[in-house]
């Protein structure tokens, strides 16, 4: 009996807690996007679409994202290419997988204006834009993100396709990261 019991204070606490962070959410669905289709003969040859993904509407997932690091990794290494697709390929890559407390993307945040948040959650990412950067982040890992910068981020309130657990969890993240936990 003290099992049951136990498990409905949970739940309560959890209800309270997914009424508290669902206020940083704003539920906007992209079903009215129109995309221009470009024969794959004339793209330029970089696997990810950017413009794409930073809408959420490209089908990637997270073994992609995952396989595609470890390309370019092997490919680059720690060396900054010299083509410009492939130099952002690999630093939005190097940001989203081995995050540096000490990279100039990191350092420099606090001043940044957050525009948007969003979850793409068909591949466990979350991008934010500023106002001159933009940052592609796993949701389940805790990023070098200051106190200040995720303020911002809860106060420009997460764009979603809709409330889920991949929501909850990122939110949890934050809110323990932002207290500086």
């Amino acid at each position: 009996m003290e099992d049951g019991k136990e498990t409905d204070e949970h739940e309560e606490v959890k209800a309270d807690d997914t009424a508290e962070l669902k206020k940083h959410l704003v539920i906007k669905k992209d079903d009215d996007i129109a995309i221009d289709v470009i024969p794959l003969a004339i793209k330029p040859p970089v696997i990810v679409d950017y413009k794409l993904l930073k809408e959420g509407i490209m089908g990637i997932d997270k073994e992609d994202l995952q396989t595609l690091w470890k390309l370019v990794k092997t490919k680059h290494g720690d060396l900054r290419p010299e083509d410009e697709h492939e130099r952002v390929l690999w630093g939005d890559l190097k940001v989203m997988f081995e995050p540096d407390i000490r990279s100039d993307v990191w350092r420099n945040l606090q001043g940044y204006k957050v525009t948007i948040w969003k979850l793409i959650d068909s591949c466990g990412v979350h991008f934010i834009r500023f106002a001159n950067v933009h940052i592609f982040m796993l949701v389940e890992k805790r990023y070098p993100l200051t106190p200040i910068t995720i303020t911002n981020m809860l106060n420009k309130k997460l764009q979603a396709d809709h409330w889920n657990e991949m929501c909850y969890q990122l939110f949890k993240l934050m809110v323990k990261q932002q207290s500086g936990q």
